[in-house]
């Protein structure tokens, strides 16, 4: 058996109706798992979930949407995939908000605590659902999708960047707290990835030329880029990875403003 074989797993990956979450559960499905794909939009969630099962074969994919924002909606998500699947082997963190483009000093109270909600709080939720059937079988693979911002200040996204930090720190606190029952918990950190999240850096060929400068490799990163590692962190090929955060941003953070 491969390493990254996936058969017979099930896994929930949030955000997944578009960008680095559609692409994370299209290749975890590639790859043998079974996946829930949830957003917040309904329709958009069976569209997706249609398209994988025309490709991959019926039942590979089924859509749940939720609202990240409502511990209910996620509780319901979680019991569903339960009720049709019969267990949630993976969770794929991926949602998150940034409702605020500016200096930390003009961001209002709602929200400062709508992102921490979104970006933290929801996966705090999340993982205590699922962890403890994944502890009663012995094995679970938890994946948070946090960011390069993680790593670094900003004067015009530091709450979101605020956040992504504390989802490294959740996984690593979670990493010890969970390791004895065979669950691991990691991040992944992108950098810029072309997605509708960071269209604003990639507005015109002048911001994509400065972004393509500093990034050692000379490009964008595309989803694809960041789903394979998601799929290795879900796959027993990471069998001894946990607590960790891996950067994939095409060397940006090593190189400084200009590669």
């Amino acid at each position: 058996m491969s390493q990254f074989d996936l058969a017979d797993r099930v896994a929930i990956v949030t955000g997944s109706t578009r960008g680095i979450g559609r692409a994370a559960a299209e290749e975890l499905v590639a790859n043998g798992a079974r996946v829930v794909i949830s957003s917040r939009k309904a329709e958009a969630c069976s569209e997706v979930a249609a398209a994988i099962n025309a490709t991959h074969g019926p039942g590979r994919a089924i859509a749940v949407p939720a609202n990240i924002s409502s511990r209910e909606e996620l509780g319901a998500l979680v019991a569903e995939t339960t009720l049709r699947f019969g267990r949630i082997d993976i969770l794929v963190c991926n949602a998150a908000t940034n409702p605020y483009y500016g200096p930390m000093a003009g961001i209002a109270d709602e929200q400062f605590e709508k992102v921490l909600r979104n970006n933290i709080l929801s996966n705090h939720w999340l993982i205590q659902m699922v962890a403890p059937g994944m502890a009663e079988r012995g094995d679970g693979a938890i994946i948070i999708v946090s960011s390069i911002g993680g790593l670094q200040g900003s004067a015009v996204i530091g709450a979101y960047n605020i956040s992504k930090a504390a989802d490294m720190q959740l996984a690593r606190n979670l990493a010890v707290e969970l390791g004895g029952s065979g669950i691991r918990v990691n991040c992944v950190a992108p950098g810029v990835v072309r997605t509708d999240f960071a269209k604003a850096l990639l507005a015109d060929a002048e911001k994509e030329r400065v972004v393509r400068e500093a990034t050692p490799l000379k490009r964008v990163g595309q989803p694809e880029d960041i789903a394979g590692a998601i799929a290795f962190l879900a796959a027993p090929a990471s069998r001894f990875v946990t607590g960790q955060a891996i950067v994939i941003d095409g060397g940006m953070t090593i190189s400084g403003p200009a590669a």
